[in-house]
């Protein structure tokens, strides 16, 4: 199973400290439009726009914190698709912004009044240029309990694995899979979606 330990430039402490380590349950298709609603109703623009781009990212927490408006926007306009370097393993990967993300994140940006080069969710703490994988954390764990969830099954790698999940539910597709999520192993993908393939079903 990957590590959930991701730890940023301004924190050398791991967000999941002293907490119970497991692997954590992605989101039901029904889950993830509860909480949606919430952050619209709310009308909380940057928490439905990290909610969002979490979601189609696929992104580790200590990447998706790290986003900066060049790496899914060209001007004014956000990307259809973005390329991110992983702090992990130094590859590339690449996802797909849905049209409802590109919108929370035009509102948000809109908002916040953000610019080239600064990053997408600036931390409202002065001591951090971004906001940390704790601050992270804290989020979904207000998330999942807002819709009545046990937050110690849940954490900031279910948001990687949700869209994961549902893709492969969908497609049966390992390898597609594997790509979205960067993996160099099929054998780490398999583990990460907690399956057991049979035959030709891995190939």
């Amino acid at each position: 199973m990957e590590s959930a330990i991701c730890l940023t430039q301004e924190s050398k402490t791991p967000w999941n400290k002293d907490k119970i380590i497991g692997q954590k349950r992605p989101l039901k298709l029904q889950e993830v439009w509860s909480i949606r609603i919430r952050l619209q109703l709310a009308e909380n623009l940057r928490e439905l726009a990290l909610f969002d781009l979490a979601i189609d990212s696929k992104l580790r927490g200590c990447d998706l914190v790290g986003l900066r408006f060049s790496d899914i926007a060209h001007g004014p306009t956000i990307m259809h698709r973005a390329i991110v370097l992983q702090q992990k393993t130094q590859r590339p990967v690449q996802f797909e912004i849905t049209e409802q993300t590109r919108e929370a994140l035009a509102a948000w940006i809109v908002h916040a009044n953000l610019k080239d080069g600064q990053f997408i969710f600036p931390s409202r703490k002065h001591a951090s240029p971004h906001l940390s994988t704790r601050q992270y954390a804290r989020i979904v764990e207000r998330w999942v309990i807002s819709i009545g969830l046990d937050p110690s099954s849940y954490g900031t790698h279910t948001m990687r694995r949700t869209k994961a999940t549902l893709i492969y539910k969908r497609t049966k597709n390992i390898r597609a899979v594997q790509l979205l999520l960067g993996h160099t192993k099929l054998e780490s993908t398999v583990r990460y979606l907690g399956i057991e393939v049979f035959g030709d079903r891995s190939r």
